[in-house]
């Protein structure tokens, strides 16, 4: 695609080319930018070089980033940190120490702009629903890493970061069918869940490089909330799978994750509001 005169000599690095940075990466380079992609398999490389992704191999650890070349890695206008904390006992520090490394590699090089992928895990279950002017401390040590990790990158005065909370992501070969299909006595059934499809986390991430929104905060999931027994329910039938069955007579815990600010801030609206439409 021939780059506009906005996307012309502009850069982007994805740290993380998996299900959602892969086909971002795809958008970017039709969009017109320069894309540089990062994944932590040498066998994942040639993937990123067939889309026109510029490829590198990035791990970081608590104490080291390994990259073939950190420095051409960021030496663009906008990066996308794009990977979640693992599954580890102690995430509630390691995660953190993996990007207080990455923002001294990001204050030494060209980075002007960072977006951050974050998750609407941050927030505990409040049964009641959530906008981005609520404060309150995660109580899972996922929730706790990724915190410390917004507060870090926001912190920074080299740089201005943008956090992106997304609800559970779904899309294409990541369906929900399976999920719960055939399992018993499974809690919370009438708590209210919250999903965004691929198309919509696309159609955000996009919107929000193209408008230059940096310095805030924004929360992402779809309009409606169906509950997690008629919503599990439907995908197993649909799937000709076992229904799965639900627990009566426990305490409710859930929240709502409310979008209105980043649909009003960027006149978005998304593609895929009602996750039922979807099975």
């Amino acid at each position: 695609m021939e780059q506009n005169e906005y996307t012309k000599n502009r850069s982007i690095s994805i740290l993380g080319c998996g299900w959602l940075g892969l086909p971002l990466a795809e958008l970017f380079v039709q969009q017109g930018y320069q894309v540089k992609g990062s994944v932590t398999s040498e066998e994942k490389l040639e993937t990123l070089s067939e889309k026109g992704v510029l490829p590198y191999q990035v791990t970081i650890t608590d104490q080291a980033i390994d990259c073939n070349d950190l420095q051409a890695f960021l030496d663009s206008d906008i990066l996308i940190i794009n990977f979640p904390p693992g599954r580890r006992p102690d995430i509630a520090t390691y995660h953190p120490a993996q990007i207080a490394l990455l923002i001294q590699a990001i204050e030494v090089s060209p980075v002007k702009h960072v977006l951050l992928i974050s998750s609407t895990s941050v927030y505990p279950d409040l049964n009641r629903e959530i906008t981005e002017k609520d404060i309150v401390p995660p109580t899972k040590g996922s929730g706790q890493a990724l915190l410390q990790a917004e507060n870090l990158l926001l912190s920074q005065t080299k740089f201005t970061t943008t956090i992106l909370r997304l609800g559970g992501l779904i899309g294409y070969d990541r369906m929900p069918a399976r999920f719960l299909a055939g399992k018993k006595d499974v809690e919370n059934g009438d708590a209210p869940i919250n999903v965004i499809h691929q198309d919509d986390c696309l159609g955000l991430i996009s919107a929000l490089i193209e408008q230059e929104v940096w310095g805030d905060i924004f929360h992402a999931a779809a309009d409606e909330h169906p509950t997690r027994k008629v919503y599990y329910t439907l995908a197993a039938e649909k799937a000709g799978l076992e229904v799965p069955t639900f627990a009566e007579g426990k305490p409710l815990c859930f929240k709502i994750i409310n979008s209105d600010k980043i649909k009003h801030r960027l006149r978005y609206t998304f593609k895929h509001p009602n996750p039922l439409a979807l099975l």
